[in-house]
């Protein structure tokens, strides 16, 4: 490992790095911020090179490595010119940049650029599957089928931020000076310390937020439209209806951790959706119009496909088949 460090520090300050080689260096140096020992193996190793490099920090206020010559070589004159009118030079050590990694990793989230985000921690559950994850700040989470949650490594001072695409519930860990915020596409929930669930699907009518204990705000493109308390829930429409908040069971939201999967004036689309998650099955409706119409059930996770779609044509007078592998509602 010590002599690989070796190497690959001389390739770079030689400015002599393959694609691979640069990528790879790069990888250590993530490690590096969090691993004491590849740490102190870069410490070492740039004591004993003894050189320098070049880093500037660019528009976004990014700190960047010396490009290698692979890569020197796409870059047009234009593009230098236009580089150096907010490039700050510096001659630095490893170290330097390695501080900078660490800086990166530890900012605000909502200075960090899009491709920032690759750098968070990604928990994905497939369909049919449930995970029950514990973040940084010892929060809570539940992750329903077919879900993803983004977050940080270490949550950043002044405020706990992830992304969610999906459905999750959160008991979130209590702290005056650092509000939770959970990101939903043009949703953004924010709490100091509650439990509460969030239900937001791509390509679903609504998003969904439910509170069982404390409090929560709910903002929409930037802008307030809710104070949740327990027993309520707010509506969001992803095709600009109006928002809809109403009161509920104190027992509903995540009623789908005890297995109650819970529809309330819902679309039967939005419904075949979430058992096509939940039962890692294809369902087609052959009535695009019944599609869009509302009804409001319930079910049990552990009765079968078949079961649920029963019921569900026993609501909407249709009947259903299965045909290579799909259900059919006709």
């Amino acid at each position: 490992m010590e002599e690989r460090i070796k190497y690959l520090f001389r390739q770079y300050l030689n400015n002599t790095c393959t694609r691979k080689e640069f990528e790879e260096f790069f990888s250590l140096m993530n490690d590096a911020a969090h691993n004491e020992i590849v740490r102190e193996l870069i410490r070492k190793t740039y004591e004993e090179t003894g050189q320098s490099f070049l880093t500037y920090v660019d528009e976004r206020g990014n700190l960047v490595l010396t490009e290698p010559a692979w890569e020197e070589q796409q870059v047009t004159k234009g593009r230098s010119r236009n580089r150096n009118r907010f490039i700050l030079a510096v001659t630095t050590c490893v170290m330097v940049a390695l501080a900078g990694v660490v800086w990166l990793i530890n900012r605000p989230i909502q200075q960090r650029q899009p491709s920032s985000k690759q750098a968070l921690a990604k928990k994905i559950t497939g369909r049919s599957e449930y995970k029950y994850m514990l973040l940084p700040d010892s929060t809570k989470v539940w992750l329903n089928a077919a879900s993803t949650l983004e977050y940080p490594h270490q949550f950043a001072a002044g405020k706990r931020e992830v992304f969610l695409t999906g459905e999750a519930y959160f008991d979130v860990k209590h702290a005056d000076k650092q509000p939770f915020l959970i990101h939903t596409g043009k949703v953004t929930t924010m709490v100091l310390g509650t439990a509460f669930n969030i239900k937001a699907y791509p390509g679903r009518e609504n998003i969904i937020v439910s509170v069982s204990r404390g409090k929560v705000r709910v903002n929409y493109n930037e802008k307030e439209v809710a104070t949740l308390t327990p027993g309520q829930q707010v509506k969001i429409s992803n095709v600009n209806k109006p928002i809809v908040q109403k009161k509920i069971a104190i027992s509903e939201p995540g009623a789908w951790q005890q297995g109650n999967l819970v529809y309330d004036d819902e679309t039967i689309k939005d419904i075949i959706a979430d058992l096509e998650r939940i039962y890692d099955v294809t369902i087609r409706m052959q009535n695009e119009t019944l599609a869009n119409e509302r009804i409001s059930t319930s079910f049990r996770r552990e009765i079968n496909i078949e079961h649920a779609l029963q019921v569900l044509c026993n609501l909407t007078d249709t009947r259903f088949k299965l045909e290579n592998n799909t259900y059919l509602i006709q």
